[in-house]
């Protein structure tokens, strides 16, 4: 496996000064953000595009993803994450996730990313029955899995802590249903699944077949979704780690500490010490 580490904890420098700072740190990887300040896809020129490419082969970085989750660009004031989400009951709100969706792809496609990652579904609307939005975001979300597949790059939902897709069983159920549409996979975030009581090596050879990114935070014991620093909380990194790499996963594990805005070069050097001092056996060199 290689080790990744998250621009979104950047939102305070330019791309290029991210890039380098987590080069600096000991990173092979990064997840970009595509969303401000980094690469907002909606108006990313071909210029702008050229210097995220040259800041990625100065620092000698891989792009590990690319995170289409956040939307901090549009500033929802319910949440700037993942609102517009993939089933607001308004259509033309709803259809700005969905362009942005699409840009993102191209953008993976034009820097050679291999895949991107996306919110799984949005709250659910006061008295909505789960199983409608479950039908709408589907029927959403086929149209853009038909572009993923066009432009050769991965569409990874990732399950979140009270989104419409947040547990294994969900996820199951999902790319179940979803089986015609081989560009679609998981974002295995680890936080998150041990937020909502999943065993997480369980979790992993369950869904095993379609993890094709991870992102990994520590959780304290009483489960509450805020990521922290690995050695913070109480996730047992070696155990999930070693049942990831037992499935066969050789990919990305992208540490993702968004809220560590005040000072991500010590998060990020904190973070990658922990994981290689627990299971470093585990990464490539």
């Amino acid at each position: 496996m290689k080790l990744a580490f998250s621009s979104n904890a950047y939102l305070r420098f330019p791309f290029a000064e991210a890039a380098q700072r987590i080069a600096r740190l000991g990173y092979g990887g990064i997840e970009i953000m595509a969303d401000v300040p980094h690469a907002w896809p909606a108006f990313l020129l071909e210029d702008q595009k050229a210097a995220l490419r040259a800041a990625l082969e100065q620092n000698r970085l891989a792009i590990a993803n690319i995170n289409a989750f956040m939307m901090n660009a549009i500033s929802d004031p319910r949440q700037r994450y993942w609102h517009p989400s993939w089933i607001e009951p308004y259509e033309p709100y709803r259809r700005v996730r969905i362009d942005h969706t699409l840009r993102s792809l191209d953008l993976a496609r034009d820097l050679g990313a291999p895949c991107i990652t996306t919110e799984p579904g949005g709250p659910l609307e006061p008295g909505q029955p789960w199983h409608d939005d479950f039908q709408r975001f589907l029927e959403v979300l086929k149209p853009v899995a038909d572009h993923a597949a066009t432009v050769g790059v991965r569409l990874l939902v990732e399950p979140e802590p009270g989104l419409l897709i947040e547990n294994v069983e969900q996820a199951e159920a999902l790319m179940d249903r979803l089986a015609d549409f081989p560009a679609v996979g998981l974002n295995f975030d680890i936080g998150h699944f041990f937020c909502v009581g999943e065993d997480l090596p369980r979790a992993v050879h369950r869904l095993a077949q379609y993890i094709g990114h991870v992102h990994l935070e520590d959780i304290t014991a009483d489960r509450v979704h805020f990521h922290r620093v690995p050695g913070e909380g109480v996730i047992d990194f070696r155990g999930v780690l070693e049942a990831l790499r037992g499935i066969g996963y050789d990919g990305w594990v992208t540490i993702e500490l968004y809220p560590y805005v005040e000072d991500p070069d010590a998060a990020a050097r904190q973070a990658r010490e922990h994981i290689l001092a627990v299971c470093g056996h585990l990464f490539e060199a």
